[in-house]
């Protein structure tokens, strides 16, 4: 498993040394082999550690909606939505999103 990181440490060793110049280029010579074997190297494997990381943490979140709070500032409505009966969002979710009125009925309960 040590290798892996030793091969990739050597590559992007060669490529900087070709990069500066050591290699004996001169100019700018071996800028895209450098971008090239970086992508491989570093930006691929972070992408899969993102990837482990955004999968581990789906394994373990907790499925449960949390409970509605009426927030008043969240609802206000100065004029009716241009759709449908004007009261519900363009992407309403029924499961997820709450209405004035749902909101209105629940605050008279609490109260």
């Amino acid at each position: 498993m040590a290798a892996v990181p030793r091969a990739s440490l050597g590559m992007f060793r060669r490529a900087l040394a070709t990069e500066t110049g050591a290699g004996g280029h001169g100019g700018h010579q071996g800028g895209a082999r450098t971008w090239k074997i970086l992508s491989f190297t570093v930006a691929l494997p972070g992408v899969g550690v993102c990837m482990l990381n955004a999968w581990l943490k789906m394994q373990h979140h907790s499925h449960e909606t949390p409970a509605f709070t009426p927030y008043p500032h969240l609802y206000v409505r100065t004029k009716p939505f241009p759709w449908g009966d004007g009261n519900h969002s363009l992407f309403h979710n029924p499961h997820t999103n709450a209405l004035p009125t749902a909101m209105r009925a629940l605050a008279t309960e609490q109260h």
